[in-house]
């Protein structure tokens, strides 16, 4: 759910480089030694960071002065300390230039990062910056509170022109001219009237802030002021700017982000007629089926813990500290959560009040009307305006949202306005442009690519009647994803395509996997202990948010980590022959019983990348592809928890969400099941309780599980394959 201010830094590295990050610096009190202008002119030119090729700075100078600036950075005054080092007065590191024998600038890199120089690459380049103009205002909203917003219109531009807006938790203060062009440069280049506004309860807004606030049944004339939620907050924003702002064209497009994805989507219910766009990207559309806080029953421990904690402690964000060990080191948030045992003691040491999404965690466990009432998709029933969803296969937070909301408009896109966009991208990371995520290699900023060409054409498609940046107009007739693997864009027509066909692919015996079902029983068992989880990550685990995280990318970590563990099951295909490709929602139907009363299934499809792969990083690699969790207990109801009969067999069968990926010949595919994700998801007892949330400790025990193969349970993972074929020995 970002970008909020406890995250900010965090949120940096998603939209912008880690080299464009910028906070105030200490300067030295002694006067700097004045570059000359010969010296100024030999630093000019573009650098280019090797690693993030896609994102070189530009180097000028203007009235004697030396200036920066990159595609999302509005030109800056560089400060000289001496004359190769300069700073700025939004800087917290300085720009150290190298220099070749004939004085002129060869290479320039931060401070804190010596050893990755951007090195030049030709003359400076000059980018497209309006002139926003910021002014603040309160917006009263239909039952008298007022919200706050910042609004930056372009004085440079004398045409009419669409809104933009952004509504979020997070704090719109620091919105401006240089932000919008550092988070969202192809859309400031195009020019909007931006808005941002505070929420509710949240930061200068006035009235109650409410947590994924329930979206109501409307009245026919949308103007009762008894009915508040978010979708008429963002009609009644749009009718206060529409009469208030002048030099608009009548037409408004909402944007945003994880939790503002969430309120884009709610602007498209019910919306104001000058709504003509919405785009709500990795947007929280169920947080209790599949989105931050539960997945499938099972509780997100950490996150539902430290998001809470940050967004409710105060009106503004406040960070988690899980504080130092014995050693004034860092407590590991795996100890952490272990040691305290269940989420309610987690709340009664915190030092927090009971906040009011922890009181709902404690007292509603299960899929009430509470939650019920909190899932965008029950509203889901037209699409009211051009939609364009935007999702992450390795989001770390809101994989569902996209998709559950996607695929639920779709039956009811009748003008063909409902729109999807998958990558192999974490939360939110489309808004940057490198060419990699953790260890996985792309070859092409997809993140630039999608802004430019799919992105910024929708918006100007249908609020300016006009093409994109690029001179091409939107041509998106539904889905696009980059497919990893092969590492190419792809469109279709729907998604999935009609082309993929639903193909079993069996866990049998001796840990492999078949395209054949098994005539030979066979069970694996392994034993569970509460007491020693799986961590869902390398250890240590920081605060989610905290400086540092491992947070971002821990869906692309490589599993050898845990592999080796004998509280899991391992089941392996042979070494593929040719390429396998898998392109639409994979689902686990799985046979297991337990020795205990209820336990967690927890399924990994995962690429393991041959031992002699050209890229050495990735020899031996073992890539998740899909991953999914599904608590026991509610495996006939998710409103009703029973528990399960030790020691019967029963089938695990659910979603492990989309994919679009090429596994390639000479890789191995590999299932791996088990049943801790510690602490990302609290520890099942495996003895049935009726609230989790309250389990005592003598209520965790081990427990054996043991997974079927036989002709009567047959558990396998059902893969939509592009390149289905009749006999076992084409892969």
């Amino acid at each position: 759910m970002i970008p909020r201010r406890a995250r900010i830094a965090a949120l940096c590295l998603v939209l912008i480089p880690a080299t464009l990050i910028f906070a105030v610096a200490a300067r030295s009190d002694d006067k700097p030694p004045a570059p000359t202008a010969a010296q100024l002119d030999a630093l000019t030119g573009e650098y280019t960071n090797p690693i993030e090729p896609d994102t070189p700075l530009s180097f000028y100078v203007v009235d004697g002065k030396l200036m920066v600036e990159s595609d999302r950075r509005v030109p800056t005054e560089m400060k000289p300390v001496s004359p190769t080092e300069f700073s700025t007065d939004t800087d917290k590191f300085n720009l150290r230039f190298t220099l070749d024998a004939s004085g002129h600038g060869l290479s320039v890199a931060w401070t804190d990062t010596p050893d990755e120089p951007f090195k030049k690459t030709g003359t400076p380049v000059h980018h497209l910056f309006h002139d926003y103009q910021r002014t603040e205002v309160m917006i009263p909203m239909r039952d008298g509170v007022k919200l706050h917003a910042v609004i930056l219109k372009p004085a440079d531009i004398a045409a009419p022109l669409p809104f933009l807006i952004q509504r979020t938790p997070y704090g719109v203060d620091g919105t401006s001219r240089g932000s919008f062009s550092a988070q969202r440069p192809e859309l400031a280049r195009d020019g909007y009237i931006y808005v941002g506004e505070d929420i509710r309860g949240r930061y200068k807004s006035e009235g109650e802030f409410v947590m994924s606030r329930p979206l109501l049944n409307h009245s026919p004339d949308h103007k009762d002021p008894n009915v508040v939620d978010e979708s008429t907050d963002a009609y009644d924003t749009v009718a206060w700017l529409l009469a208030n702002v002048s030099g608009n064209n009548g037409r408004v497009g909402f944007i945003g982000t994880s939790y503002p994805g969430f309120l884009a989507m709610a602007a498209g219910i019910d919306p104001h007629p000058a709504v003509k766009a919405i785009s709500p990207q990795a947007p929280m559309i169920d947080v209790w089926m599949g989105d931050d806080f539960f997945h499938n029953g099972a509780f997100r421990q950490s996150y539902g813990y430290d998001y809470v904690y940050e967004l409710e402690s105060s009106k503004e964000s406040t960070e988690v500290d899980y504080g130092k060990d014995k050693d004034g080191k860092p407590l590991d948030g795996f100890d952490y959560f272990l040691e305290r045992g269940s989420f309610a003691e987690d709340v009664k040491r915190s030092g927090s009040k009971l906040l009011p999404t922890w009181k709902l965690f404690l007292e509603h466990p299960a899929y009430d009307s509470y939650w019920a009432s909190r899932g965008v998709e029950h509203h889901l029933d037209t699409v009211a305006v051009p939609t364009l969803s935007v999702g992450g296969y390795y989001d770390q937070e809101d994989m569902f949202g996209p998709q559950i909301e996607y695929s639920t408009l779709e039956p009811h896109d009748t003008n063909h306005q409902n729109f999807l966009v998958l990558g192999p991208w974490r939360h939110g990371s489309w808004s940057s442009s490198s060419r990699h995520l953790g260890a996985i290699q792309y070859g092409e900023p997809i993140g630039k690519e999608f802004r430019e060409q799919i992105e910024a054409k929708f918006f100007a498609h249908y609020l300016k009647d006009a093409p994109g940046v690029n001179g091409a107009g939107f041509d998106l007739k539904n889905t696009a994803s980059f497919q990893t693997g092969s590492n190419t864009w792809k469109r279709y027509s729907e998604f999935p395509p009609l082309e993929s066909q639903t193909t079993a692919l069996h866990l049998i015996g001796n840990g492999m996997l078949s395209w054949s079902a098994t005539k030979t029983p066979a069970k694996t068992a392994y034993v569970s202990d509460p007491a020693s989880p799986a961590p869902y990550r390398h250890r240590p685990i920081q605060p989610t948010y905290s400086k540092g995280s491992e947070w971002y990318n821990w869906l692309t970590e490589d599993q050898r980590f845990v592999t080796d563990r004998k509280d899991l099951a391992v089941w392996l295909l042979p070494v593929l022959k040719k390429d396998l490709v898998v392109t639409g929602e994979v689902i686990a139907d799985i046979f297991a019983a337990t020795t205990g009363s209820d336990n967690d299934m927890v399924v990994k499809l995962i690429d393991q990348y041959p031992d002699d792969d050209p890229d050495p990083t990735m020899r031996g690699y073992q890539l998740m592809i899909n991953e999914e969790i599904f608590r026991g207990r509610y495996l006939t109801s998710f409103s009703d928890p029973k528990p399960l009969r030790p020691d019967s067999i029963h089938e695990y069968h659910y979603s492990l969400h989309d994919v679009d990926h090429v596994f390639k010949a000479g890789h191995t595919v590999m299932v791996e099941i088990q049943s801790t994700w510690f602490p990302l998801y609290d520890r099942n007892p495996q003895t049935f309780v009726p609230n989790i949330m309250t389990a005592k400790p003598e209520d965790f025990k081990p427990a054996t599980i043991t997974i079927y193969s036989d002709p009567d349970h047959d558990s396998n993972l059902q893969l939509p394959l592009m390149n289905a074929c009749d006999h076992i020995e084409c892969f």
